[in-house]
């Protein structure tokens, strides 16, 4: 075996990192166990999840590659398991109290090395990762979202079949027109709509089973999140077109309700989910993760913004850190809860845009926080209204500065909000040489972590939140666990050290 490589290590020490009592509340009725180890399994996982491999690639390698199985305790002749012992295995995992226990494991080892101990730093970044369906257009989703309901709710298929003729829904694929035609183009979505409101509005009332009741709701979305009254119509004669905009939080797939629209620039767009990691920057290991829709609202309601997700990847058991993240986590309120909970703000502040090219930014209005009372670069003083608005007005006629300041008629008009000393402060210490050489310092170890995350791994493998997280969790597991074998961990027979 490779001297150094996470398949000697888990050949070594593989009972130790995955005891067989981790995983005993997965099976509790106490009738017997899989026949394959739970050890095994587990250090499958971690090494299917390290290489990116599909669940019937996995099963061949196990087969065929000695060094498989070595690390899993295997004879040569052996033969592997089917490819469903790991779908068997997910799902048990998936609906235990601890889903993500492999990585916690790691996450132990990690602490009983003591890997991390004097790290007084932690990295917030995030990455978008590509979904593992194609992006659907809008009559490809109505046609699927109605052939969904056919299939799951009762009675659905004879409704379908007295009311919608827009299409034959025998068929998944598009009707056959003239689609450089826009009319025609129209004519079909306003029958698609047309079909999808008398399939929700002549389906029997009743009560529906979780999948029933997640299609309807599919699409009673996809029936409204793309559409708009036409030009001539008062909304509602039942005449639809295409949006002329893109819907807030758009469902992109039937197929995958949970695929988004992302964006990382303005020129860099993508469909699918985004990756949180919380990272030690001095070491690369990933000391928490999350993976979340790329835009929109999270299954809690809230938005899934970064700032949001790194908030609750700050798990550092009460230890102050200095938080380094770039300016997509330069919320307000994001610095007012490092600030509560002790910890440094060392997050990159976003660049201000002034009102004029080339004229006065926000920094330039002298604010006082404490008496509410703004000063502008003329010298000119107002009071901040209870909204923090502060109105200069008639001021603004005649001043000399005007032209760098405003092109309103009215003049210029400064909203001040609420954690507005916060950002000035962080505005203050980024121009600081010793902040800027920190930042630099630090900033590629994380990049290097986030690139060896999704080195290979840039597509999830799942449909859903739910499931890719679980698989995120299980590659960070991996990555880290690699990481700690480059770093020396060893076993002593009692304890996991760096050598």
């Amino acid at each position: 075996m490779k001297a150094g490589s996470v398949f000697a290590f888990l050949a070594a020490h593989r009972g130790e990192l995955f005891p067989d009592e981790m995983f005993g509340d997965l099976f509790p009725t106490g009738r017997g166990r899989p026949s394959v180890p739970a050890d095994v399994m587990a250090a499958v996982i971690t090494l299917q999840a390290l290489h990116g491999m599909s669940d019937s690639e996995t099963v061949d390698a196990v087969t065929f590659d000695l060094r498989w199985k070595m690390a899993c305790g295997l004879l040569v002749s052996a033969g592997a398991f089917h490819a469903t012992t790991l779908t068997y295995w997910r799902r048990r995992l998936a609906a235990s109290d601890s889903p993500n226990r492999i990585f916690e494991a790691v996450k132990a080892v990690v602490a009983a090395t003591g890997a991390l101990a004097g790290k007084t730093r932690r990295a917030l970044d995030s990455t978008v990762l590509d979904d593992a369906v194609a992006t659907q257009d809008t009559v490809t989703q109505l046609i699927g979202a109605i052939r969904r309901v056919r299939r799951e709710v009762r009675g659905a298929g004879e409704v379908i079949a007295a009311q919608c003729s827009a299409h034959d829904y025998d068929d998944p694929g598009k009707p056959a027109i003239a689609w450089n035609d826009r009319q025609a183009r129209e004519a079909l979505v306003d029958a698609l709509v047309g079909d999808a409101h008398r399939l929700l509005g002549h389906l029997p009332e009743t009560e529906h089973g979780p999948r029933a009741a997640e299609a309807l709701a599919l699409l009673a979305l996809v029936a409204g999140q793309d559409v708009e009254p036409v030009e001539d119509s008062d909304g509602t004669d039942g005449r639809w077109r295409i949006a002329r905009q893109v819907a807030t939080d758009r469902v992109i797939s039937t197929v995958d309700p949970d695929a988004r629209h992302a964006h990382k620039t303005v020129h860099h767009r993508q469909d699918g989910f985004k990756a949180h990691v919380a990272i030690e920057p001095d070491t690369g290991i990933i000391t928490d993760c999350a993976l979340t829709k790329a835009s929109g609202l999270g299954a809690d309601g809230r938005s899934v913004t970064d700032a949001r997700i790194g908030r609750e990847l700050l798990d550092t058991e009460g230890q102050p850190v200095r938080v380094l993240a770039d300016a997509a986590y330069g919320s307000g309120e994001f610095r007012a809860e490092l600030a509560e909970r002790g910890h440094v703000d060392v997050v990159k502040p976003a660049p201000l845009r002034p009102a004029v090219a080339g004229g006065f930014t926000i920094d330039d209005f002298t604010v006082d926080h404490i008496n509410r009372v703004v000063s502008c670069p003329a010298g000119v003083t107002r009071a901040l209204s209870r909204t923090g608005a502060a109105a200069f007005g008639a001021a603004c006629t005649g001043c000399v500065l005007r032209a760098r300041c405003t092109t309103r008629a009215i003049g210029r008009t400064l909203a001040v909000r609420e954690h507005d000393a916060l950002q000035r402060a962080a505005r203050v210490m980024a121009r600081n040489p010793d902040w800027d050489n920190e930042y630099r310092q630090h900033r590629p170890m994380v990049e290097r972590s986030i690139a060896w995350l999704v080195r290979g791994n840039r597509r999830v493998r799942y449909r859903g939140v739910a499931k890719n997280d679980h698989w995120l969790h299980h590659r960070a597991a991996a990555i880290n666990l690699r990481r700690l074998i480059t770093l020396g961990l060893d076993h002593t027979g009692a304890n996991w050290v760096i050598a």
